[in-house]
């Protein structure tokens, strides 16, 4: 009964991702090409650093360097990232 269960349940997973796939038009062929090809994340580390990033490193940084953990972590990322508190103060 456990294997007939877990074949099932494998069955299901299937069919979701490819209906999935296919509610996002997809073809089987355009989903091969994309996951052959080269993405965006293999670019060398030495791309250019966008303001974003750089500005999310510095506020990581603060808020390790005051310790801080949870709501009082997101509470301050939260205002460093939309610039209501200056990094490094």
């Amino acid at each position: 009964m456990t294997k007939l269960s877990l074949a099932l349940l494998a069955a299901l997973a299937a069919g979701a991702v490819h209906v999935d796939a296919q509610a996002r038009g997809a073809s089987p062929a355009a989903r091969a090409a994309s996951a052959a090809s080269p993405s965006d994340a293999s670019a060398p580390a030495a791309a250019a650093t966008t303001p974003q990033r750089s500005k999310m490193k510095t506020c990581n940084a603060e808020a390790r360097t005051k310790a801080l953990h949870g709501d009082e972590r997101r509470a301050f990322m939260k205002q460093c990232l939309s610039g209501k508190t200056r990094a490094g103060s």
